[in-house]
This record gives structure tokens, C-alpha cells and sequence, in this order.
């Protein structure tokens, strides 16, 4: 609390006045929090000055108060204040900021290349040159008062590994954390994150009275996807029930958690060696929803053999047919290839293939490989604007691959476990805290 009021002061935050006639004051609040490492011990203790809304506010004998010259924790401009400081100062010293991403700035000077990566006032830098991240750390650290954590090893619940075959995220100690907050930690494991035959609507079974239990456990889900994607299709399902749960639901989502259970380290491996090339696969599950017959959205995409984006989404409108379901899918992900070969511009990274768009439906790859559009495919007519204006462009190659080998099946349908097993092997996920020889040796077989 002490260093926090001194930093305060030293920033010349407030100045100590009389209060004015007429005015009301606002109160403030200490906020404690407890920072802990990726192994539960304490990292350090925290405190911080917030502004709440309270009617009175406790003052000395000659009701002076404090006038705020800038902003605090609590004050809706806070934030921004923060991030216009903090860009100004990085743009000052040579960094630019990523059109694609407004949180990321990038320099480069000849073949070195720095990256700073900003939430709120935590930075993530990264870059090919130590010298040149030391360089930025003094820089930042003659402008703000920071606190150097080291080489990043835990960031916001994602847990860091390093190995020469790579990288490993994974949220092992929110996973668990999660458990413990539902009371799961004892309970019996489960292979399967959802059961194979499950079909959930919005009318089965007896309303939940307390839906906030719910709505809690589907959110802390919803941020544990980051790093799994086996669990993805499973929360996708049950995020479209928060309105008004229902006892179904609850059970399905308790089904998620004992499979959390029995793989609470797994995470994704981001491999050290393979080529710079972006590849994608997209699949549909026509008429998913037996609410709506709307279809179900899944993709994901590899930068070489690293798994860097995934999706599960219903889709907007109702298909007429499974290979409409699959241009919609098709569609949307190249919107979301264009937004990736973007970032990868802005990292100074030269993509300059086609990207390989897998695709399971041969319709779909020959309406966007067919340039004259015709009576069936009205209906779509902006999607395929999308999907063909990219393959005319070379930016995108639709391939045709089998069904059995689609690896976005795991974002748009149950599976059983063989299969899943089979996809979470090419998706890179593993879990270092069993076998992690094994599980690399196995994925590069396959």
C-alpha cells in the first residue's frame, strides 16, 4: 500500500486541496489481490487505488481532498489515457502499430526485429535479437516504472513451457482452478468432452432456478479454449443455452468438466522447426441445430505445423444444402486467412504462396472455382464474391480432402474417441505433464 501511494505521488497524480463549495467528492477503495506462480505459490501481494461511487467519503478535520491531475484505476478514461501514453512513447521510439492487431507495435531495423504485445499495462516482447530487447526494456524503463518479469513463463492463466522441439501453452492451473471452484476435483473422469449421440435444445429437461451457477462455469469455459481446442465444439454447444439453462445443460457441462479432469494439463505445442506457411481446412455440419436447422462453422489454421487459429460458430442463416453449409464455412474463413496473412505482413513475414484451403465437400470447390454464377447459387451470391475474389487473387487454393482425414471435424461435430484422439494428434495437442516425448514422437508419425 505504501509503494503504491508513493508511486501515486510521484507521478504528481493528485495535489491535496480544500473542497470546493458545492461539491461533492467521490470515494475511494484499497483493491487487494494475491499474485500467484504456475505452481501456486505466492508470486507477490498487491494493492492498488480504485474510485467507486460512494455518497461519503471520510475526510480529515479541514475537509481537504485530493484533486485528481490524472487518471486512476476505476475512472473510465483510465485505460485509454494508459494506452495513448504508452503508444505515443513506443511510436516515439521507433515501433509502428500493427494495422491488424492495434495492441501489437513492431520495429525493425535490418534483419533485427522486436514485438511488444500489450494488455492493458502487462507487455509481452519478443523478437530475433536480445540485445535489441534489452535496448527496449531500458527504453521503456527511462519512461515508466516497470517491473521486469523475465523470460515469460505465465501470463494471464497461460501457462509457457520451452523444449528444443518447441513451445507448449497450456492452462493447467486455471484448468484446475476451475475444477475446484465446482467442486470437481474428486469426481470421476471422462474420456469424452461431450457424449457422441448428445442433442441439446432449448426446451429438454427442468429450468435451472439459479442460471448465474451456469453462466459462470460456460464463461471460465468459454477463456480455458485459448489453449484447447479439443474443448471448442463442447463449449460452442452450450454458450447458445445461457439465456435460460436447463438441467440437460448443466449435466453436459459437467460432462466437459470431468473430461477436464482427466486432462487438466493438455495444451498445444507450437513445433521450433518447419516452414513459414499458412494452411487451413473448414467443414460444416449441415442443419446442426435441431432448434433453428441453422449449420455449424468450423476451421482452423496452421502457420507450418503450428496450430494458431480455430473456431466453432453456428452459422447466420439457414443452408438449403450441405454444400451451402460448406461455402458459408469456406467463406468465413477466408476472411479469417486474409486477417492472418495481414498480421503476418505486419511481422515482416513474406507469405508468398497460395494458401491450401482444405475442403471436404466437391460441390463447394467448384462453385468457387466456377466463375459464371447461376440460379443455385443466388442465394449466396456475397459469399461467393468472398471465397472467389481470393482464389482469383491467388490468395487462396481450394484442395479437396477425404473425410476421415478433415481436421476441423473436431470443431463441428462430437466425435468418438479413436477419431478424436486421431485429430488431437495432428492439432499438436499434448500434455507435457505426462508423456511429452511420446506424444511429439506420435504427432510427427502422423
Amino acid at each position: 500500500m505504501n509503494e503504491e501511494i508513493q508511486a501515486l505521488q510521484n507521478n504528481k497524480t493528485w495535489s491535496i486541496v480544500p473542497l470546493p463549495p458545492n461539491k461533492q467528492p467521490i470515494g475511494c477503495k484499497w483493491v487487494y489481490k494475491v499474485k500467484y506462480k504456475p505452481d501456486g505459490t505466492v508470486e507477490r501481494y498487491k494493492a492498488r487505488r480504485d474510485i467507486v461511487k460512494l455518497p461519503e467519503l471520510i475526510m480529515g478535520e479541514n475537509q481537504h481532498v485530493c484533486k485528481l491531475h490524472k487518471s486512476l484505476y476505476g475512472l473510465k478514461q483510465a485505460s485509454r489515457q494508459w494506452f495513448l501514453k504508452l503508444s505515443s512513447a513506443l511510436q516515439a521510439g521507433g515501433f509502428t502499430q500493427s494495422w491488424s492487431d492495434y495492441s501489437m507495435f513492431i520495429r525493425k531495423f535490418q534483419d533485427k526485429v522486436t514485438v511488444l504485445l500489450v494488455y492493458v499495462d502487462d507487455v509481452i516482447i519478443a523478437g530475433n535479437n536480445l540485445q535489441d530487447i534489452e535496448a527496449t526494456k531500458q527504453f521503456l524503463a527511462g519512461r515508466f516504472k516497470l517491473r521486469d518479469m523475465g523470460t515469460l513463463h505465465y501470463f494471464f492463466g497461460i501457462e509457457v513451457a520451452r523444449s528444443r522441439q518447441g513451445i507448449v501453452l497450456s492452462q493447467r492451473k486455471y484448468a484446475l482452478e476451475v475444477l475446484e471452484d465446482a467442486g470437481f476435483l474428486g469426481a470421476k473422469p471422462s474420456k469424452y468432452p461431450i457424449d457422441q449421440n448428445l442433442v441439446l435444445t432449448k426446451d429438454d429437461g427442468v429450468l435451472l432456478q439459479d442460471a448465474s451457477q451456469y453462466r459462470r462455469l460456460v464463461g471460465r469455459l468459454i477463456y480455458l479454449t485459448i489453449t484447447r481446442p479439443d474443448l471448442v465444439y463442447a463449449v460452442h454447444i452450450l454458450s447458445q443455452y445461457m439465456d435460460k439453462p436447463r438441467q440437460p445443460h448443466l449435466e453436459a457441462a459437467y460432462r466437459v468438466l470431468r473430461y477436464v479432469k482427466h486432462t487438466p494439463g493438455q495444451g498445444i505445442l507450437l513445433p521450433s522447426h518447419g516452414h513459414l506457411e499458412l494452411t487451413a481446412y473448414c467443414d460444416a455440419d449441415w442443419a446442426r441445430c435441431k432448434d433453428t436447422r441453422r449449420s455449424t462453422t468450423g476451421y482452423c489454421l496452421f502457420l507450418g505445423k503450428a496450430p494458431v487459429s480455430w473456431k466453432s460458430k453456428k452459422q447466420g442463416t439457414v443452408s438449403r444444402s450441405s454444400a451451402e453449409a460448406e461455402y458459408r464455412s469456406m467463406a468465413t474463413t477466408c476472411c479469417e486467412i486474409t486477417w492472418i496473412l495481414a498480421l503476418l505482413r505486419d511481422l515482416h513475414v513474406n507469405h508468398k504462396e497460395a494458401v491450401q484451403l482444405f475442403c471436404d465437400n466437391k460441390a463447394a470447390i467448384h462453385i468457387a472455382s466456377n466463375p459464371v454464377f447461376h440460379e443455385r447459387t443466388k442465394h449466396i451470391d456475397i459469399d461467393c464474391h468472398v471465397v472467389r475474389e481470393k482464389v482469383q487473387r491467388g490468395l487462396v487454393k481450394p484442395i479437396h480432402v477425404r473425410t476421415n482425414e478433415q481436421t476441423a471435424d473436431l470443431f463441428t461435430k462430437p466425435l468418438g474417441l479413436k477419431q478424436l484422439i486421431a485429430l488431437l494428434g495432428k492439432l499438436g495437442v499434448i500434455n507435457i505433464h505426462t508423456n511429452l516425448r511420446g506424444s511429439i514422437k506420435e504427432r510427427n508419425q502422423n
